[in-house]
């Protein structure tokens, strides 16, 4: 079967950007910057997305495009007799199911609050208020199964049109309208009234700030930031990698998704810190900035219903961008290993990603006395804890050593596919710094994952 190819270099920067632009550019970058000193924490996460991330997408990509397969059988076409680095190809296809197995709901509550939103349903409430909607939505599994339905249904549906027809035209449909919903937010928050200190709290660089967080806990940060946001080590950019062509450099090509991921990222801070600001509201981490700090912030604002329903569009194509970007992924293993046709994998990928997601979905309600982390832990957490502190680093080592060392596809051979076509090309002599201080930077990140977690 010969492999399909994506119609448009738009398309394949687009549908990479998209994956690597999720929720945890909204919910997380805003927050750790204004914690660890603004300008600053930028300034450190633009170091190492430069010195960590960019280098490993070009290698995710080099596997991708050299063996124009899938996550589960790249390795297996670029790895020498006898060798077992193909054994990463099913963890990463595993990495791929686990992170659907949450992001899929979450991507539900989006869609869900949207819906709220756009119904004026949170018209007249308080704080209070506010928060038990959040509340209610978790402990209601109909509400939450049949959102994640819709979600992994409609998923499915536009992958099974096909890689040009339904997931690039979609993709870029969504991920262009993001991008002007994003500005449009974003104008509006920073002409408000107050929302100039929140600007000067997000953006200037804050020495004091940062010292009183220390710096190395702020180097930390950034180095976890910018390893984390570009979702790499499950395969997830691979896949894209191996349905374009050899026209341009794999390193001018991520340097192009890393600048759209970044540009989300800190554009998400001047919606929301300005907002809050001028409303008087502590802007917070993880979900409660989404479904509880902003909807208040929206219930202040004039014509607040209006800028809720397009923040709740915008994440909700954010979450959707991602969720398509990793069906693809596991759609072409199908495809790959078995010989399945587009539709057939679909078929079989869609109840099974249903099912793998219910335990998610039930640990809110049903299920909600497993907390595998201690009081207050959920599914959820435990999920994401696997996919982001251990598959992803483990992952990205993988891929890392597979490409520099002479005992996996070797450091010559990832170079010249990486600086095949035209633009930016990986200079040679980074070979030292790629073998020898990029793994060691990489583990850091692992131990300190897993130390943060149960040690923190």
């Amino acid at each position: 079967m010969e492999r399909e190819r994506l119609g448009s270099r738009l398309g394949f920067i687009l549908l990479s950007a998209g994956c690597a632009i999720g929720i945890g550019n909204v919910w997380r970058f805003p927050y750790v910057t204004g914690k660890y000193g603004g300008g600053v924490f930028v300034l450190f996460y633009l170091f190492f997305l430069i010195v960590m991330g960019l280098p490993v997408m070009t290698m995710e990509f080099a596997v991708g495009r050299a063996s124009g397969k899938s996550v589960i059988k790249s390795f297996h076409e670029l790895e020498k007799p006898g060798q077992k680095w193909h054994i990463h190809g099913y963890i990463g296809l595993a990495g791929n199911y686990c992170l659907m197995m949450f992001y899929t709901t979450v991507a539900g509550w989006m869609l869900y609050y949207f819906y709220l939103m756009l119904t004026g349903r949170f018209a007249g409430k308080d704080a209070a208020g506010v928060g038990q909607i959040f509340i209610d939505m978790l402990s209601a599994p109909h509400i939450m199964m049949g959102m994640m339905l819709l979600v992994v249904t409609v998923g499915f549906g536009i992958c099974s049109v096909g890689l040009r027809k339904g997931v690039e035209r979609i993709t870029k449909v969504m991920m262009v309208a993001l991008l002007g919903i994003m500005l449009l937010l974003a104008v509006h928050s920073m002409l408000m009234e107050g929302g100039a200190e929140g600007l000067r709290f997000y953006l200037l660089p804050d020495l004091e700030r940062t010292a009183q967080v220390g710096i190395g806990e702020t180097i930390v940060g950034a180095m976890n930031q910018a390893f984390f946001t570009l979702s790499l080590g499950i395969g997830s950019m691979a896949i894209f990698g191996s349905y374009i062509g050899k026209e341009h450099t794999l390193l001018k090509e991520s340097v192009n998704i890393a600048i759209l991921d970044t540009f989300v990222a800190i554009v998400a801070g001047l919606i929301i810190f300005p907002a809050c600001f001028a409303f008087g509201i502590s802007p917070d981490s993880g979900p409660s900035l989404i479904f509880i700090t902003l909807p208040n912030v929206f219930n202040s604002m004039q014509s607040g219903r209006v800028w809720g329903s397009l923040f709740f569009v915008f994440m909700s194509f954010a979450a959707f961008s991602t969720v398509l970007a990793v069906f693809e992924n596991i759609i072409s293993c199908g495809m790959d290993m078995w010989g399945w046709s587009r539709k057939k994998s679909c078929l079989i990928n869609m109840v099974l990603v249903a099912a793998l997601s219910v335990p998610c979905v039930l640990g809110f309600n049903l299920w909600s006395g497993f907390m595998p982390f201690g009081e207050g832990s959920n599914v959820l957490d435990l999920e994401d804890f696997i996919v982001s502190s251990v598959i992803l680093p483990l992952g990205s080592f993988v891929y890392l050593t597979f490409c520099v060392s002479r005992y996996g596809w070797g450091f010559g051979n990832y170079l010249e596919e990486t600086n095949t076509g035209n633009g930016m090309r990986m200079p040679g002599w980074l070979k030292g710094y790629l073998k020898y201080v990029l793994p060691v930077m990489i583990l850091f990140v692992f131990i300190e994952g897993i130390v943060g977690k149960f040690f923190g």
